[in-house]
């Protein structure tokens, strides 16, 4: 009985708050605070202790917020610490529409620096940007110098507190990168005794209610400077923070001690500590504050604003369908298990599935390979080949990192310059080298800022141009964002300022050597900044069996596992990239792991498709079985012409928690809604009820459900039927196609 009342008062509040938030004035002030309104959130700024309160129309709550420097010469100082705190009101306009900007000032005779808080809202914009600056009160002073620097604070000390509403709030714990098969994790409140979680997200968070989907979103917008962490920690009280740390400056070491996603990898991979920003004037990344409802939009959201401030790559056409040479060669293709000839067989049978070639020109994609067998001669000779068959070429190559025996770099030269490669690395703080994947055969990490890299990617790039690559795959990215001792360019201070440098100068080289019509595809890489490339790989390579725990296979690079990480990702599609990229699906077997069912298969083609990611396959058709199944799956009539312009699904059901026991849900509207359903229990059905108004169809209309593979009728949701079910049996997938029944069509 207890619980229905609080149920009640729960929906009593929200109601009114939602009225306060349309009914009440743009801005109030007394002497001691303002308190902004607008349609989604309530500022309140306290002028005499300098914190913030966020009250948002979900009921999503941050408390005694504050903003803070800490400077490399006076400490850490919050505006909390400062003893005036003024404001100012100015109208905006920018790439993000119309707005306007409150700045606060906090002032002290003791610093002598001032902090600028500036919190900027749009007008019909559900989200605002915050972010801080802190300045010299005379350019006589010395400089100021960070590498930590924070635009929004929850900390104990303050009595800060975040709280969101719900039985089940989560916080998406996000890795840096898509390396090592570092699973995003969906970190829940201990049920019992006094622990509390905590981690950190990179670039990025959401706090949400997995029932009830409602959730806020903290995350970068800008990256040509600052790696950005969100350091928190769960409170002993189900719902609420109390401390979350949106920084600049994260920069964090592996730690093989600890789980991958608990610290293990899922950091920035440095050894060094973050570059420091420094002047009369320091400012914090540019962060985003967006809840809502639906976290899924509050993602979309971030994901515009992104692209509205940064630019991104459009794609004009069919999106690209390719085969890639990994899946079957392996690393350096010295084992020889392809070579050159049997590249033209896979051409030709490429060639015979009409339906995945009716689109957009196949590209033959040679992964990682050994020079010495895939010349650019060579190449340039299945290009040709390939040609004939109205095929393109892919090509591969890692710009920010050289692979080589461990200590055997003295007199190595950069390819295409008279550098010595060991004057290009990066430095730890004992001047040796870095090496980003360390072992006896490692890849050595260097910098984006150095002459011999623009002259290496030059003479990449030529080598492309002369295959006439049409697509390029770029690979082991993170390489170039890590932090060292020295720089070439001594103006580039940080890692991701770096990497920021480095992927502009390539995609300026790509632009003005092989044309603005390349494709270019990221392997592991930092998600952001994405600009220049159109897609990315949203896990690790993929091997396409079902689970990670499945006998016989590899422990990681499931469907299951990618999937699972994908479910919080689609967002990408459509906002920061044309399209996602799930890697490739095998039609047998990858590499020298064990045989796929057919249902494997099947269960891989829904996941890419769910996701938006383009068409690639990675399956040796000169195999009776992976050709017959390329026929059957590939060359699909629905599956093709999905695939010739890919877009990501709505997630209804998402990832929860570490089991690979998963049962996931999507959705995507259109003129015949999709639904998808994947469960990967492999011992227990999978059933969901769906109502029309959740996939917004009409009440008035009949309609037909068609298997998505055969197109063949499988059921119908009656006229004025208000929901239906739907189920995946045990290790299995769904996707139906909803095909309204016009009135002089019956129902089957």
């Amino acid at each position: 009985m207890m619980m229905n009342i609080f149920s009640r008062l729960t929906v009593v509040f929200i109601l009114l708050l939602s009225s306060t938030f349309l009914s009440a004035q743009e801005l109030h002030k007394t002497v001691d605070k303002i308190e902004i309104t607008t349609a989604q959130v309530i500022i309140t700024a306290d002028l005499k202790n300098g914190t913030i309160n966020y009250l948002f129309a979900n009921g999503i709550r941050l408390d005694n917020t504050v903003a803070y420097l800490n400077d490399l010469h006076a400490g850490n100082v919050s505006t909390a610490d400062f003893s005036t705190h003024n404001y100012t009101e100015t109208a905006i306009n920018d790439s993000l529409g119309a707005g306007t900007k409150l700045m606060i000032t906090h002032t002290d005779a003791k610093y002598p620096f001032i902090l600028v808080q500036n919190i900027t809202r749009y007008k019909g914009k559900p989200y605002i940007l915050v972010d801080l600056v802190a300045k010299n009160k005379e350019t006589r002073n010395a400089v100021l110098e960070t590498r930590d620097i924070s635009p929004i604070a929850v900390l104990p000390k303050y009595h800060g507190k975040l709280f969101i509403p719900g039985t089940e709030p989560r916080i998406l714990d996000v890795p840096f990168d898509n390396d090592d098969w570092t699973p995003t994790l969906e970190r829940s409140w201990p049920k019992t005794g006094v622990l509390k979680n905590s981690g950190i997200s990179y670039e990025f968070a959401a706090i949400y209610d997995q029932l009830k989907n409602s959730g806020l979103v903290i995350g970068s917008v800008k990256h040509n400077f600052w790696k950005t962490g969100l350091a928190y920690q769960t409170a002993n009280k189900l719902g609420y923070v109390d401390s979350l740390k949106v920084f600049g400056g994260a920069s964090t070491p592996d730690d093989p001690k600890l789980k991958p996603a608990y610290g293990g990898n899922d950091g920035t991979h440095d050894v060094m500590e973050h570059g420091t920003m420094t002047g009369q004037s320091v400012s914090s990344p540019l962060i985003y504050v967006g809840a809502g409802e639906s976290v899924h939009e509050a993602l979309v959201q971030y994901g515009q604003v992104n692209s509205a401030i940064n630019g991104k790559q459009t794609w004009q056409g069919y999106a690209p369908v390719y085969w890639n040479s990994f899946g079957v060669e392996g690393v350096l293709g010295y084992e020889g298990v392809m070579m050159p000839p049997a590249v033209k067989q896979i051409s030709d049978f490429l060639h015979t599935l009409n339906n995945f070639s009716s689109y957009a020109k196949p590209v033959m994609s040679i992964d990682s390979y050994d020079q010495g067998i895939y010349s650019t001669e060579v190449l340039a000779n299945l290009g040709k080949y390939a040609a004939k068959n109205n095929q393109q070429m892919g090509f591969y190559f890692i710009p920010f990192a050289m692979w080589s025996w461990k200590d055997d770099i003295n007199g190595k030269k950069i390819p295409g310059s008279d550098y010595q490669l060991k004057d290009v690395l990066l430095h730890d703080k004992d001047g040796k080298p870095i090496m980003y994947k360390d072992g006896k055969w490692g890849a050595y990490a260097m910098d984006p800022t150095h002459p011999a890299i623009r002259l290496y990617i030059i003479q990449q790039l030529k080598k492309a141009k002369a295959i006439n690559a049409k697509f390029l795959k770029i690979d082991f990215l993170t390489a170039g964002a890590l932090e060292t001792s020295r720089r070439y360019n001594p103006n580039i201070r940080t890692g991701m300022q770096a990497y920021d440098y480095g992927m502009k100068t390539l995609r300026h080289l790509v632009d003005s050597i092989l044309g603005k019509d390349i494709f270019i595809t990221q392997a592991i890489s930092p998600m952001f900044p994405h600009q220049y490339a159109h897609t990315r790989f949203i896990s690790t390579d993929v091997y396409s069996h079902l689970r990670d725990d499945q006998q016989g296979f590899p422990h990681y690079g499931s469907t299951e596992s990618s999937l699972a990480t994908g479910s919080y990702m689609g967002w990408v599609q459509g906002t920061l990239f044309p399209y996602t990229n799930l890697d490739v699906s095998i039609m047998k077997n990858f590499q020298k792991n064990p045989d796929l069912t057919e249902q494997d298969i099947k269960v891989r083609l829904y996941a890419m498709m769910v996701m938006g990611s383009i068409l690639g396959d990675g399956s040796d058709y000169r195999n009776p079985i992976a050709a017959s199944r390329a026929q059957a799956f590939l060359n699909n009539k629905q599956i093709a012409a999905f695939f010739s312009q890919p877009k990501a699904f709505i997630p209804l059901k998402t990832a929860d928690g570490e089991t690979f026991d998963q049962q996931l849900s999507f959705y995507l509207p259109g003129n015949n809604t999709l639904l998808s359903l994947f469960n990967f229990d492999k011992e227990k059905a999978f059933e969901q009820t769906f109502t029309r108004q959740i996939l917004h169809l009409d009440t008035r209309k009949a309609y037909q459900f068609k298997d998505m593979l055969s197109d063949t009728v499988v059921g119908e949701l009656k006229k004025g039927a208000p929901d239906f079910k739907l189920s995946a049996g045990p290790a299995n997938a769904v996707m139906i196609k909803l095909v309204e029944v016009k009135d002089d069509t019956p129902a089957k």
